[in-house]
């Protein structure tokens, strides 16, 4: 291994006897040797960056720093003073720079004082990465804007992006007696064997988001804006970015990364053997297939989450691992295997400055590339090699076996409905020909030649998992209105046959829960998220949901972001769904999950209308805005189908004026902002709906304005709130604002809710609401339990009742302000679990069975589980006498027989 950092004469020594290079880069400059042999590796470091100053010849200049700086990056390495980090960024940063020089030199040829503008030099690779070798190519993509591009006033704009990319090339690679700077390969530049060396943004732009290749994807996840003019480059990238980041997984894609690795291990077979020859990069277990197995991963889950968008490959694994896609001691030994296998291809090159990547096939030369590292010798070298390529070679095996196209042994399928018969289909030969129908044109997600294939591949496993549905007949009508309403089914089809187990889920979704069906059909790329380990897990605090939301990159607008929550959302709560269906979560902790959820998108979504809003308008000082949420919002028990009910609210003077280019005056600047948030809530994007919402409960109700003053609002429940809207406020809870308007908020509903009150006032008024509220809103069905008499809406109005009487229980949480009502012996035992009960089959129902009405036979057992119960017929009794519990203590609380339906 190699020396300790204070082993720079020890490194200089191995230097001169194993590494001609070196040897003759010492010879031309004995002043670094001095500082070098004293130790001063920083100060020799500052000398070479210097080495080209005052040269006015750019290729000259840059070539004597390069030089010195291989020199003195090489021995600081050896003697163990850089460690691998240091030696890539030190190479890749000289090649922004020399890029830098070459694209200012190549356009003062022939615009002598123009500035370096509308020319930009793209990395990929490994100098996109910063993670240069010692003796590199660089792989840049040479781009121009015709607008900007300096040139003579008679010069076309394509001509003269041409000459200047002529003139990098030979700054940069020719070789003179000064050497070169870097080799430069154009090769990776789209259509490269007909394309110009540099290229239009624009034609560029075109170019990736409509005929690129796989390869280029997984090309660009190193991209970097290095040289020229670095922000047409951001642009650019940000502008092509859903091309590289796609949120809808691509199998086909990662299928194609699986049969390029296997290409590249049967081409070089010659050096997958561990000894003399083994290719460090190609070989098995090498450099290329931990590099793989990092981007792989990343282009299955980054356009998901952009933590993993990372360009360096340790960086990469350490952010994989710590998202849970892949395992940290996975990380751990894949990363410390890659900085060995770089260092000792550094070891390679610098012996004569050479791009290779082989062990040397001489064993003596073998043996001066060990003793080089500071190892024993070759046999000691080859030792370390084997070990680490079983070890990377055995993880980057399973990747393959899970990415890699399958159905390479063709087998002859049965007929279509002997297939059916033999999975216990009732009717098979019809079946078989519904089956072929839908190969046969009648969808048009399956009418392309490749869809058919990939559906071809994954039909077997689909009638399977249909057989096996606990519903066949359901599950099948259900996924073929999944086909219908799917523009394109290739990539669906290929993460379904990659994922077996994953069709089961889809099969359970489509037999048990429509509105997820529903869901499914309009976005198939929900599916993407049950990839994921992270889809069975509980979304965190809202904070970390707000934190997740508001994630997103520079170049995002105000609509990309409404777009990214619209999908992250809706993701989450697929996800949510899926765990209820699959029995995975207590749907009372689902409830508080959506809840939490919304809360989050209510506070990212807010602060994003505010901040678009404030561009015309300014701010009005002194002021902020301020949003309530009541109902099962405020109370943290959402279902997937409830309404957002909100009220908008601000602080500080009504009568003062905003400060921007359009002021406008306080009402009319909350009300306007105020539909503007509604609007980031409510309109579709392109990535859909989000939330419906309810500011019914705002004061004066439909009537007055969608946003009051903190001072209107309290004076208005102080002196003209009707009963019900007091009761109301017994849920009412902040949802965004200052920590100072929310602590105001607080204190006027504390106000309003500690008001006395007559007691048979407050009982008749109660009674009268629900009495109106029974005649005008009706149970939907039998499973219906929040109007059912006994059911949630009943204990809603004896706990809003007692709160208000008695000033206790104080609590937007109704489950536990039952819980504090027992206890006080306000309500009889029991009201807690018949109330929980209610809540759980409320949000089971709500995905199950939307209408209320019973579900079908087969779908009962998950409704039954989710509320704890064995079965159907338990669950039924268990709500009958939850109601009857509710009916008891009605009587307690208001002295009145309510009459159950059983």
């Amino acid at each position: 291994m190699p020396n300790s950092a204070s082993d720079a004469p020890g490194a200089l020594a191995r230097a001169r006897a194993h590494a001609p290079f070196l040897s003759m880069a010492l010879d031309r400059r004995p002043d670094i040797e001095a500082m070098l042999a004293a130790g001063e590796i920083e100060q020799a470091l500052l000398l070479a960056r210097s080495a080209g100053d005052g040269i006015d010849d750019t290729a000259v200049a840059l070539r004597r720093q390069r030089l010195a700086l291989a020199l003195v990056v090489a021995v600081g390495d050896l003697a163990g003073a850089f460690p691998l980090s240091r030696v890539v960024t030190e190479l890749s940063d000289f090649a922004d720079r020399s890029l830098d020089d070459a694209i200012a030199a190549a356009i003062r040829r022939r615009t002598p004082d123009a500035q370096p503008t509308g020319f930009t030099a793209i990395a990929l690779g490994k100098h996109g990465a910063q993670e240069l070798n010692y003796s590199s190519d660089i792989d840049p993509i040479l781009l121009y804007d015709p607008e900007r591009l300096p040139r003579r006033e008679r010069d076309d704009p394509a001509e003269a992006a041409q000459r200047i990319a002529r003139a990098l090339m030979e700054i940069m690679s020719q070789v003179t007696a000064e050497g070169y700077v870097f080799r430069v390969d154009l090769r990776l530049r789209p259509a490269s064997e007909v394309s110009p060396l540099a290229l239009p943004f624009e034609g560029a732009i075109t170019h990736y988001e409509s005929s690129a290749l796989a390869w280029e994807r997984a090309a660009y996840i190193r991209a970097r804006a290095a040289s020229g003019d670095i922000e047409a480059g951001q642009a650019f990238l940000d502008t092509i970015r859903p091309f590289v980041w796609r949120r809808s997984l691509d199998f086909g894609a990662i299928a194609e990364i699986g049969r390029l690795t296997t290409r590249i291990r049967d081409h070089y077979s010659a050096g997958q053997a561990i000894g003399p020859g083994y290719d460090l990069k190609r070989g098995r277990g090498g450099i290329r297939e931990v590099e793989f197995f990092a981007q792989t991963h990343q282009l299955i889950h980054g356009g998901r989450n952009p933590a993993l968008r990372l360009r360096g490959t340790r960086a990469s694994l350490d952010a994989l691992a710590e998202a849970g896609i892949i395992g940290a001691e996975d990380a751990r030994v894949m990363g410390e295997s890659y900085d060995r296998l770089r260092t000792l291809e550094h070891r390679l090159q610098m012996v004569a400055d050479q791009q290779t990547h082989s062990l040397p096939a001489d064993p003596q030369a073998l043996d001066s590339v060990a003793k080089l590292d500071g190892l024993a010798g070759g046999a000691e070298l080859v030792a370390e090699l084997s070990e680490i390529s079983e070890t990377v070679g055995r993880r980057f095996d399973t990747l393959i076996e899970t990415y890699a196209p399958t159905g390479a042994v063709a087998v002859e399928a049965p007929p279509l409905a002997a297939e059916l018969s033999s999975l216990g289909f009732d009717n098979a030969d019809a079946l078989a020909d519904r089956v072929e129908g839908w190969e046969g044109g009648q969808y048009r997600c399956l009418r392309s030649a490749e869809a058919r294939e990939a559906f071809s591949h994954m039909r077997p496993q689909l009638l399977r998992a249909l057989a096996e549905a606990p519903d066949p007949d359901r599950a099948l009508l259900r996924w073929e209105q999944l086909l219908a309403g799917l523009p394109s089914a290739i990539n669906v089809f290929r993460l379904l046959d990659a994922r077996p187990g994953l069709l089961a889920v889809v099969m359970r979704i489509l037999a048990h829960a429509p509105t997820l069906a529903d869901d499914l059909a309009r976005r198939s790329d929900l599916l993407d998220t049950l990839i994921d380990r992270s889809a069975f897990d509980l979304p965190g605090s809202v904070a970390e949901i707000a934190a997740e939301l508001s994630r997103g990159e520079a170049g995002d607008d105000y609509q990309r972001l409404l777009d990214a929550v619209r999908v992250r959302v809706g993701e989450m709560r697929f996800a949510l769904g899926v765990q209820l269906v699959e029995g995975q979560r207590d749907p009372l902790e689902v409830a508080a999950a959506l809840s939490r959820v919304a809360e989050a998108s209510i506070d990212v979504l807010g602060r994003a209308a505010i901040e678009e809003f404030t561009q015309n308008h300014g701010v009005v000082p002194g002021s902020a805005l301020a949003i309530l949420g009541l109902g099962r919002l405020g109370g943290a028990a959402l279902t997937h189908a409830s309404d957002l009910d909100l009220v908008f609210l601000f602080s500080g003077d009504h009568a003062a004026e905003s400060d921007g280019r359009r002021p406008l005056g306080a009402t009319l600047y909350y009300n306007r902002l105020a539909q503007r948030v509604i609007a980031a809530l409510t309109v579709p994007t392109a990535a859909g709906a989000l939330y419906e919402v309810d500011t019914r409960l705002r004061p004066s109700g439909a009537q007055g304005p969608i946003s009051v003053s903190l001072e209107s609002f309290e004076r208005y429940q102080c002196q003209d709130a009707w009963t019900w809207e007091h009761m109301a406020l017994c849920r009412a809870r902040a949802m965004f604002g200052t920590n100072t308007d929310r602590a105001e908020l607080s204190r006027i509903i504390g106000r309003v809710l500690d008001r006395p009150r007559d007691p048979v006032i407050l009982r008749n008024d109660v009674l009268e609401m629900r009495g109106t509220m029974a005649g005008h809103k009706p149970p939907k069905g039998p499973l219906d339990v929040k109007l059912a008499r006994g059911g949630l809406v009943d204990i809603e109005f004896m706990v809003h009742f007692l709160q208000l009487r008695d000033h206790g229980a104080r609590t937007p949480d109704l489950g536990e302000a039952v819980q504090i009502l027992e206890n006080l012996g306000n309500l009889p035992p029991g009201i807690r679990a018949a109330h929980d009960l209610m809540v759980r089959l409320l949000v089971v129902v709500r995905l199950v069975a939307p209408d209320g009405m019973y579900p079908p036979a087969a779908s009962r057992g998950i409704v039954a589980r989710s509320c704890r119960l064995e079965s159907w017929d338990a669950l039924l009794g268990a709500v009958l006498e939850a109601r009857r519990q509710v009916a008891v203590a009605w009587k307690q609380v208001f002295d009145i027989e309510l009459e159950i339906e059983g």
